[in-house]
């Protein structure tokens, strides 16, 4: 008689709340028979200081260190937004564009301080995500997805969190806070990244 194997435990690099439940999310559809976690599991392991200068570097710093401290398979994503007349910015400082890491609703204050004057047609950014998988064994893989739209003048919208409220996808009349959590999921940077990382979860964890 045979008996159905463990699911492997697979630690998401992250305390945020919010990025637990849309990444278990994401990872359930495509991903493999995995046990998500998320590194609030593991309180003895410190968070990583994000000293990379791209998303993908801030990821994999994420993703090798839980990995390391865990013994465990773990995925990371890092993400932001990219102002084109900005040149790119807040980029890899979204987290922390006002200053201190995490104040959702200074960092967006700031940015639409920062645009006051800039017209409808050059509101143009993109949402971007880089996620990584790590092993501890030390392999890696990083995917990456972007998700292009323009900014609103005001915030809209009570769902979602950081810059989803003012960021309107391309094609769409609503903001990322406005959609719901299906439809953001099916869009979104942070979904493509890691429906594009899934099959490569799948493929080194069997």
């Amino acid at each position: 008689m045979s008996t159905a194997t463990p699911a492997t435990r697979l630690v998401l690099a992250t305390r945020n709340a919010h990025k637990v439940i849309e990444l278990r999310a994401i990872l359930a559809e495509t991903g493999p028979a995995v046990e998500l976690v998320g590194a609030d599991a593991f309180p003895h392991v410190p968070d990583v200081k994000e000293t990379g200068v791209t998303f993908a570097d801030n990821a994999l710093l994420k993703a090798r260190a839980l990995a390391e401290a865990t013994g465990l398979p773990a995925v990371a994503d890092d993400s932001g937004i990219c102002v084109d007349v900005l040149g790119g910015a807040p980029g890899i400082f979204s987290a922390r564009w006002a200053g201190r890491h995490g104040d959702d609703a200074a960092n967006l204050d700031l940015l639409l301080a920062q645009l006051a004057d800039i017209d409808d047609p050059h509101r143009g950014a993109h949402f971007a995500c880089a996620a990584a998988l790590a092993l501890p064994d030390g392999t890696t893989r990083v995917t990456e997805g972007r998700l292009t739209g323009t900014l609103r003048h005001a915030p809209t919208g009570g769902g979602g969190f950081g810059y989803d409220p003012i960021l309107q996808p391309e094609g769409d009349t609503r903001t990322l806070a406005e959609l719901t959590a299906d439809e953001k999921n099916a869009i979104s940077h942070r979904g493509r990244a890691f429906r594009a990382l899934a099959p490569l979860v799948a493929e080194l964890l069997g």
